[in-house]
């Protein structure tokens, strides 16, 4: 089979876990990962997909992403989460997911696809540039607490 794109569905959420932690390494356990995507972002329109090899039941990249729609862009594809595990990066399971995004974007009428990435990920900023994006905006926050 090799490896195949497919969405990840509210009840095998667990299936993201392993990778997402690595970009998220706040997630505690699996459970409670599923319970906060599948309890709290799902219903606000956030998604989920991997890539899956015949080597493990788990995805080895993820990504969570939502369609939405802004004054500045218009509809589009916003991707929260983009990861794959580390034992497998350079192999194209980043490259297949983005471009699978890319197309799920174009399918949905969307005309952009938007993310951030922390300014430390020279690693992701070297990908995301080599896969045809470019840095559009600066992104601005301010911790409350």
């Amino acid at each position: 089979m090799g490896a195949v794109v497919q969405r990840i569905p509210a009840g095998r959420t667990h299936a993201a876990f392993r990778a997402m932690r690595e970009l998220r390494p706040a997630l505690t356990t699996a459970e409670d990962f599923g319970a906060l995507v599948d309890g709290e972002l799902r219903p606000g329109g956030y998604l989920l997909a991997g890539v899956f090899t015949d080597d493990t039941p788990d995805a080895v990249a993820v990504a969570g992403y939502r369609y939405t729609r802004s004054l500045a862009a218009g509809a589009h594809l916003y991707v929260d989460d983009l990861v794959s595990l580390p034992e497998v990066r350079g192999r194209g399971h980043a490259r297949e997911l983005l471009a699978w995004l890319v197309e799920e974007a174009k399918t949905h009428g969307c005309a952009q696809l938007h993310l951030d990435s922390g300014t430390h990920r020279h690693g992701a900023h070297g990908f995301y540039f080599a896969n045809g994006l470019h840095v559009s905006a600066f992104h601005f926050m301010r911790e409350l607490g």
